[in-house]
Formats: structure tokens, C-alpha cells, sequence
């Protein structure tokens, strides 16, 4: 079995609370066939539609994301970048209320 990268650890533990929370969720696809700058998770919970960008240690979003995320959270969505320090912040915002 292959090791998980850092970044594979947190999608992990991200894909874990979803589940645990009952969310809808799936990681569309990330090669050619994709949208660029797609988030790595979307997901659906009561009705609210969530996008995940996942990093690990000091990686931050590109350009390309960033742009992605401001347009889910301008079109009233909840856009978040999780990473390996933070996975307490996505508890937070599954458990506030709409």
C-alpha cells in the first residue's frame, strides 16, 4: 500500500469529519476532463453548498483557486482551505447554523 502524502493525510481526516457529519460529498476529477481550479472537495450539507480546498504544511491555494473559492462564496456558498492546522475550523462551520 503506498504512503499517504501530507496533503493525502489531511483529505483523509476531511473526508472523515464529512462523513461523520453526514454530508454529501465527492472530489470531482482532477485531470484534464476537470475544471480548472475546481476545489478538491465538494460537498452538500442541509442544503448548503460547501467547497473544500485542501493543503498541507505551508502550502497555500493557487491564484486559480483562490478565484475559484471567492466565486462559490460570492454565489453563497461555503468556501473553505483546510489544512493540517485548522481541521477544528471545518467542525465549526458544519455545526453553525445557516
Amino acid at each position: 500500500m503506498a504512503k499517504q502524502t501530507p496533503e493525502g493525510r489531511v483529505k483523509s481526516a476531511v473526508k472523515l469529519t464529512l462523513a461523520s457529519y453526514g454530508v454529501y460529498y465527492f472530489m470531482p476529477v482532477s485531470n484534464g476532463m476537470g475544471v480548472m481550479g475546481a476545489p478538491d472537495i465538494l460537498a452538500c450539507l442541509n442544503g448548503r453548498f460547501i467547497a473544500i480546498e485542501v493543503k498541507a504544511g505551508k502550502n497555500k491555494p493557487t491564484a486559480l483557486q483562490i478565484r475559484a473559492l471567492q466565486s462559490i462564496h460570492d454565489a453563497g456558498g461555503l468556501a473553505l482551505v483546510i489544512n493540517d492546522t485548522n481541521l477544528d475550523y471545518l467542525k465549526e462551520c458544519l455545526n453553525a447554523p445557516r
